[in-house]
């Protein structure tokens, strides 16, 4: 460990040299993210856990079509010339690398055509890394060679740490491994991870392998590419139910996210089962209501945060900045 933080403090220089949004390196990058939230370990995508793809209420299909829609689709629409079969793609894993008091670190091997059961190859092998005290918040993304195959994609058995130059034995190199900053910042995540960094969605949930930290500090400070992405803000009223639980984020939570959850917008893929009260509200998760109850408990705050969103300066709406943990503070 401490070899480790030697060769991170050594870093310092470098980071500082490169200055500019080009200059910056996957490795420099990653010894940033290193030292201002935590180390990544390497891992491998078979330890994660198997995201299940189920239709009509639980059942698992025969088989999986392109275009087919399930009980529970991913949320991630297709990007650019992206050609995919699809929300409703088997093999796709979730691990949890660390969740601490420190540091949350979460990992997700995508796949978005369909392959075998026990693939190890993926189309995008992606991380969050947070600092809980901090709020600080990393991005790292493999993908696939467009256009998608099945019989080509990103390596899922050895991923390793962005910020380690030297590979280690039998891992490929992580400058050749993962995406350049700018090319994933380019992306602009935050659009959709806009709430926190962690996005909650009855796809992941199923996993149970997603951290959690719904009302802590979040900035994305570490890389050039990375600050300069906008500062997202929750919008809530006074007394709203929505926001007891969790924070609605001004761009997507606010167009997209907050409609799917509450059943006034059908997600791409979703099978009809998923239409119908309670799935079709999917917030609060595992709530217990008749379609009634619902409505009494949520309808107004959701109608409420629906105008906010529209003006956030309007009377009544409140405006929350993700601002640091005061020192001393607990998660």
């Amino acid at each position: 460990m401490k070899r480790l933080f030697i060769l991170l403090g050594a870093a310092l220089p470098l980071l500082a040299a490169s200055g500019g949004l080009q200059a910056q390196s996957l490795v420099e990058y990653g010894r940033a993210c290193a030292i201002q939230v935590a180390p990544i370990p390497p891992f491998d995508c078979a330890a994660g856990v198997l995201v299940p793809i189920t239709v009509d209420g639980g059942r698992t299909p025969e088989r999986y079509t392109s275009g087919m829609s399930c009980d529970r689709p991913s949320l991630l629409r297709p990007e650019g010339d992206e050609k995919t079969d699809g929300q409703c793609v088997p093999n796709s894993r979730a691990l949890v690398l660390r969740d601490d008091d420190r540091a949350q670190i979460s990992a997700f091997c995508r796949q978005k055509i369909i392959r075998p059961a026990g693939t190890h190859l993926y189309d995008e092998i992606d991380i969050v890394a947070h600092n809980v005290r901090t709020g600080s918040t990393c991005w790292f993304q493999a993908s696939a060679p467009l256009p998608l195959r099945a019989d080509r994609g990103v390596d899922g058995r050895r991923v390793p740490p962005p910020h380690l130059a030297r590979p280690l034995p039998g891992y490929p190199a992580a400058q050749h491994f993962w995406n350049a900053p700018k090319q994933v910042a380019d992306a602009m995540c935050v659009r959709c991870h806009d709430s926190g960094p962690f996005m909650y969605s009855p796809f992941i949930a199923q996993t149970g392998a997603l951290p959690g930290d719904p009302f802590g500090p979040y900035k994305n400070d570490v890389g050039e590419a990375f600050r300069r992405w906008p500062q997202p803000f929750g919008v809530s009223t006074r007394g709203n139910t929505c926001t007891t639980c969790h924070r609605i984020g001004n761009m997507n939570s606010c167009q997209v996210a907050m409609y799917e959850a509450t059943g006034a917008l059908r997600s791409p893929g979703l099978d009809e089962w998923g239409t119908k009260f309670p799935q079709s509200h999917w917030m609060p998760p595992g709530a217990l209501h008749s379609h009634a109850q619902w409505n009494t408990a949520y309808a107004d705050s959701v109608k409420q945060l629906a105008a906010c969103c529209q003006n956030p300066q309007a009377p009544g709406c409140l405006v929350e900045r993700y601002a640091p943990r005061e020192p001393g503070s607990r998660r």
